[in-house]
């Protein structure tokens, strides 16, 4: 009997760990930190190695899923009035698909991007996800098919976290699209990546940090992003699975935001441990923490996904 308690204590008490993502579970690896340009990035690890953790069911990231037939995206209707907010998913796998607040498809009647982390379960049924356009100068009349466009900066995810307003985010495009001289017809986001010279810089600096994240261990599980004097932010997920998906995109959203507001690094690594400290120390801080820099999801009780933003607060 007290072996029977013993062991079930023991599970109990791993699954208990596997399912926040803290100092328990993580560690920040400092001394791995790579460099280019205007960006800093410092990978963060599972202390008890990579994988799924305990429990957990693979789940395709959204990029794979598209890529692999395994999900369709499509309209939920013909009305911008009515269906610009909501985009419906139709699943072919037997795996559950992730997806986070902040990914943008293209295509459609408009470009979208998704308002927060959701898990698409295996079934025949239309599931209806929210979104928020990224392209406010099209509504067209046919229907162009969807595909994966890749993650929003963090000024854009930050504008789309902290109102959930559609004019906040137009505005945020707007003022990007200005700043970085991007000509579109359509007011689109993703216009950036149509301008050679700029996807000529931002392939520098992907190039450079994918080859550096193929070259490390397969422990990582997201990182803290630092340009100029400060915190751009940090991506965490559950387990190596879920964050090697979905790489090479968010790092295109950290790039970005580098090049278009970032500078040569200058924050040494100080204020970064205190930062990395209030968000990973245990729950009740890391909550306290994200309340207005970032968001928490969570999946049947199980943390998968922590973002966070630069310390200050939108204006």
């Amino acid at each position: 009997m007290l072996k029977l308690l013993l062991s079930s204590a023991l599970v109990f008490s791993l699954l208990s760990a596997s399912a926040q993502l803290t100092y328990e579970t993580l560690y920040v690896d400092y001394d791995s930190a790579w460099t280019f340009k205007n960006l800093k990035i410092i990978p963060i690890r599972r202390k008890a190695g990579g994988g799924i953790p305990p429990g957990e069911m693979e789940a395709v990231p959204l990029n794979k899923a598209l890529s692999q037939g395994l999900v369709t995206v499509s309209e939920r209707g013909s009305t911008s009035f009515e269906n610009v907010h909501f985009l419906r998913f139709n699943t072919k796998s037997d795996k559950p698909i992730y997806i986070a607040g902040g990914e943008i498809v293209a295509g459609g009647r408009q470009d979208r991007m998704i308002v927060s982390d959701t898990v698409l379960q295996p079934m025949s049924k239309d599931q209806y996800v929210s979104v928020m356009c990224v392209e406010e100068g099209r509504w067209s009349d046919k229907e162009k098919k969807f595909s994966y466009g890749s993650y929003a900066n963090q000024q854009l995810r930050k504008a789309l976290d902290s109102t959930h307003n559609q004019v906040v985010v137009w505005r945020e495009v707007d003022k990007q699209l200005q700043a970085g001289s991007f000509k579109n017809n359509s007011l689109a986001y993703l216009s950036r990546y149509q301008d050679k010279k700029y996807l000529l810089s931002g392939d520098e600096y992907f190039n450079f940090f994918r080859d550096r994240l193929a070259r490390t261990d397969s422990t990582v599980v997201g990182f803290v992003a630092i340009s100029g004097d400060k915190i751009i932010g940090s991506d965490i997920f559950d387990g190596t699975n879920l964050f090697y998906g979905q790489a090479e995109p968010l790092l295109r959203g950290y790039v970005d935001e580098a090049m278009q507001s970032g500078a040569p690094v200058t924050m040494k690594d100080g204020p970064v441990r205190r930062y990395m400290d209030s968000l990973l120390k245990d729950e009740p801080t890391q909550a306290a923490f994200v309340r207005d820099r970032g968001k928490v999801f969570r999946q049947n009780g199980r943390v998968m996904h922590v973002n966070t933003y630069a310390k200050e607060k939108m204006p």
